[in-house]
């Protein structure tokens, strides 16, 4: 009995063994099994849910600010906002005194009116000058009826002469005779000589006044009072001076907020002074700075959700990407990484790029440039 119970006992030892291994092995299989598992829902999570995303919290808020300045120089007169106030494009900024634009323009509408004087006194010149080169027609006529009419008088004092020179001769007639014929003679040269002078200076008046009447046709020839360059100038002179008198008044160029305001009453400011600038709210981006590695399967138009350290990750926000910068900010730096020496280490880089906001969320939700965003790209998005 006693060997019976002896060759017994060893059988169940060796069978409750064979049962803790056989659980224990099932136990390892259901942990490899658990942990296979899991490790394929992780993979299939990257795989399908964060390999098609990529993500970067080095992102801020930045906008296209409108840069105030002023286009004609004079003293402030009124300063209407303040820094952080909102404004609506076409709204007064600032007045600057408009006394020198005033006077100015004064200016400029009497040299206007100078030069359509002008032109009117060009066009009564012109009739003028017509009548003068009629009249020096009748001066010539007359001239060269005076010089014909001392020909004549020439050619019988000429004949008296050769006559009492003969009879001068024979002793007919007294010396003196002969030399008051002589004298007459030398007259009747002498009013020749002047009536050819008269006919000469008569037709060179009527030359001036051709020349006159020409130069003064060339200047208003083709034109009306309104159209001659003269007036153009002078009309062009007065616009430039009302645009600088409405240049006096500064006008908000869009809507936004007021920062940076630099200007007071009673300041001097010079053309291009910057006054301060208007940031546009509802126009506000995002530049992303993200990996380089990261950049593989970015493209322009796919979808971005963005979140902000100032409203927390309740606060979604919406846009797209719509474009990359043209370097990166190493690039770009005031003083550029020299990476040609020997103690080079590679450093990863980063490239901006640009996200659109919804409007609408940023109506909802404000923001303001220069704040923190954290930006993930939907890669599968078109």
């Amino acid at each position: 009995m006693t060997d019976a119970q002896n060759t017994t006992a060893p059988q169940a030892s060796e069978a409750t063994n064979d049962a803790a291994m056989k659980v224990k092995r099932k136990k390892m299989l259901t942990l490899v099994a658990a942990i296979v598992i899991i490790a394929a829902i992780l993979y299939a999570l990257w795989v399908f849910v964060f390999h098609n995303t990529v993500n970067t919290d080095n992102a801020y808020v930045g906008a296209d600010t409108a840069e105030i300045t002023s286009m004609v120089s004079g003293q402030v007169e009124e300063v209407r906002v303040s820094d952080t106030q909102q404004v609506k494009k076409g709204d007064i900024l600032a007045v600057i005194d408009k006394s020198d634009a005033q006077i100015a323009l004064a200016q400029a509408e009497a040299q206007l009116a100078k030069a359509k004087r002008q032109y009117t006194q060009s066009s009564a010149n012109s009739s003028s000058l017509t009548s003068q080169i009629l009249v020096s027609k009748d001066d010539i006529n007359s001239a060269n009826a005076q010089v014909i009419q001392a020909q004549v008088l020439l050619e019988k004092a000429q004949d008296e002469y050769k006559r009492r020179t003969q009879l001068a001769a024979s002793g007919a007639i007294s010396k003196e005779e002969l030399a008051t014929s002589l004298s007459s003679l030398n007259n009747a040269q002498a009013s020749l000589n002047v009536a050819k002078a008269g006919l000469a200076q008569a037709e060179s008046k009527q030359k001036a006044a051709q020349s006159n009447l020409d130069a003064n046709e060339a200047l208003i020839k083709g034109t009306s009072q309104n159209s001659t360059p003269d007036v153009l100038v002078a009309q062009a002179q007065v616009d430039q001076a009302k645009l600088d008198l409405s240049r006096t008044v500064i006008r908000a160029p869009l809507d936004g907020v007021i920062t940076n305001r630099t200007i007071q009453v009673g300041q001097r400011v010079a053309p291009g002074s910057v006054l301060m600038m208007v940031v546009p709210l509802n126009q506000i981006y995002v530049n992303a700075n993200f990996k380089e590695s990261q950049l593989k399967k970015v493209r322009v138009g796919q979808a971005a959700t963005l979140t902000s350290d100032l409203y927390g990750d309740s606060v979604e926000y919406h846009g797209k990407v719509i474009g990359f910068s043209g370097g990166t900010g190493a690039a770009f730096a005031l003083i550029p990484a020299q990476n040609a020496t020997g103690n080079w280490i590679k450093v990863v880089q980063r490239l901006p790029v640009r996200i659109q906001l919804d409007p609408k969320e940023l109506q909802e939700h404000p923001l303001r440039v220069g704040l923190s965003m954290d930006a993930t790209i939907d890669l599968k998005s078109k």
